[in-house]
């Protein structure tokens, strides 16, 4: 079964994810760009570093061809926030991605990122799903173009010349730091490292050559799959490591003393970042399962802070029609204004590594410094295994019969947003979201003390357990 998810249709391949389907699901994609009436605008297409990812590209790119719809393909493997740009900067109708983003190696998608350089929103996923369900029911035979039609072309000169006007490379470049470079064999090589070495910056980068594999886990930057990150960052002496998923849309952190940032965080510090030193102003846009950290300095800048559903086509809804300042989701998505309304791993690290020159001390004792001016926060985020049943069960409880304390603190609010989220009186919060693909319930907490936000982890996993 197709269908698309928070950010494109992902399947494992030799299984569900196959050429015919990928053939059909970019024969449904220009079915809709015409009747949209814009397919004549062309679409840009483009693939990660996973197995037979050009090929599927190339499929794709045939299709549109064979639908006499213009189509264009990178040169090479791409980021997707580097395609989504391309879309806006070459005004083409769309482009579509193929990858699986941070998932296992025998993962493949497809992702379609419409004109406006985003993700796409809900109202476009459905129509997308209902052209589907047409050419699977016509069963035709799908026409295709000659490969040999198809231009190549390549993005990264026109991207990298975006990207450094967010970027004081002269800055980093006489702050002496060092930093290192982690792709995690994915999208980034020869992005976030170029631009390095293009501005004379002192870095090292791991992992940049291509491995379908991905080193044997999964391509994310998370705190278990950056423990080489980390000893590379203490061999070498140097300040500050960064790190980008498979398809470069998410960013990780290691500090100068080894300690995993977390993306919460880091985006609390991007945002300390614009205002402080950039003297930027906005809106501030994060999902319901983000820090309410931005909440906290958002307080002292006087900024209004924009709640959305977790998934950042919520947030980049929100960037087209409110010029955010910043906008983040806790899972490591990022995009600040003036940039695509889609996250950006590599813009995310490039502004990173300018906080850590501007600054002069490591990112931890920064993040000491903010919170002890507008409050400590400590937060968490579990899975927690639990079959559908039990799972719709346990949730339909807790919205028709919400606790009215937790922690032997009192429930404030309850919002039901994505989810249903627990405000409390003391600031703290306990978020339970149930995973739409999977037997799974998400449990977010967090709490200015350390002790409350294991409480609340607790009584989360409590609901599900009895």
């Amino acid at each position: 079964m197709i269908k698309f998810g928070t950010d494109g249709w992902r399947a494992i391949m030799a299984d569900e994810f196959v050429v015919e389907k990928v053939r059909v699901v970019a024969t449904a994609i220009a079915q809709y760009l015409k009747k949209e009436g814009i397919a004549e605008q062309g679409i840009v297409v483009g693939y990660d570093t996973r197995f037979l990812s050009e090929t599927f590209a190339r499929e794709v790119a045939r299709v549109f061809l064979g639908a006499g719809i213009p189509a264009e393909m990178a040169k090479r493997y791409v980021p997707t926030p580097v395609i989504a740009y391309s879309v806006k900067d070459r005004k083409r109708a769309g482009a579509i991605m193929i990858t699986a983003s941070h998932n296992p190696p025998e993962y493949n998608g497809i992702k379609f990122i419409p004109r406006y350089a985003g993700p796409a929103t809900t109202d476009i996923t459905k129509q997308i799903e209902k052209e589907l369900r047409t050419v699977i029911a016509n069963s035709k035979e799908i026409s295709l173009g000659d490969a040999s039609h198809i231009n190549y072309f390549d993005p990264a000169p026109r991207y990298l010349k975006h990207l450094s006007q967010f970027i004081d490379w002269e800055m980093i470049r006489h702050s002496g730091i060092k930093v290192i470079i982690d792709p995690l064999y994915g999208t980034a090589m020869d992005y976030l490292d170029k631009i390095f070495k293009e501005n004379a910056c002192s870095f090292e980068v791991i992992h940049n050559w291509r491995d379908p594999y991905f080193g044997g886990s999964n391509p994310e930057p998370s705190k278990e799959n950056l423990s080489e990150l980390k000893q590379k960052l203490f061999s070498t002496n140097a300040q500050l490591g960064l790190a980008t998923d498979g398809d470069a849309d998410r960013f990780g952190i290691i500090d100068e003393d080894g300690e995993y940032i977390s993306p919460n965080y880091g985006i609390a510090l991007l945002l300390y970042h614009l205002v402080e030193n950039k003297g930027w102003r906005g809106p501030i846009g994060r999902t319901v399962a983000t820090t309410h950290l931005l909440d906290r300095l958002a307080r002292k800048y006087g900024l209004l802070v924009l709640e959305t559903p977790v998934g950042f086509k919520y947030i980049g809804a929100l960037m087209r029609e409110r010029d955010l300042l910043i906008g983040g989701e806790e899972s490591g998505g990022v995009s600040v204004k003036t940039h695509i309304p889609e996250k950006d791993g590599i813009l995310a690290c490039a502004m990173i590594s300018e906080l850590r020159a501007k600054a002069g001390k490591t990112l931890g004792e920064l993040l000491k410094d903010i919170m002890e001016d507008v409050g400590f926060v400590y937060n968490e985020r579990i899975n927690l295994h639990c079959e559908e049943d039990i799972k719709k069960q346990k949730l339909e409880f807790l919205y028709n019969s919400p606790p009215q304390r937790l922690a032997d603190i009192e429930v404030e609010n309850v919002v039901t947003l994505d989810g249903i989220k627990f405000l409390l009186s003391d600031g703290s919060w306990l978020l339970i979201r149930p995973s739409g693909t999977e037997p799974i319930v998400r449990i977010y907490a967090e709490s200015e003390r350390l002790e409350i936000k294991d409480k609340l982890i607790s009584v989360g996993k409590e609901f599900f357990v009895k």
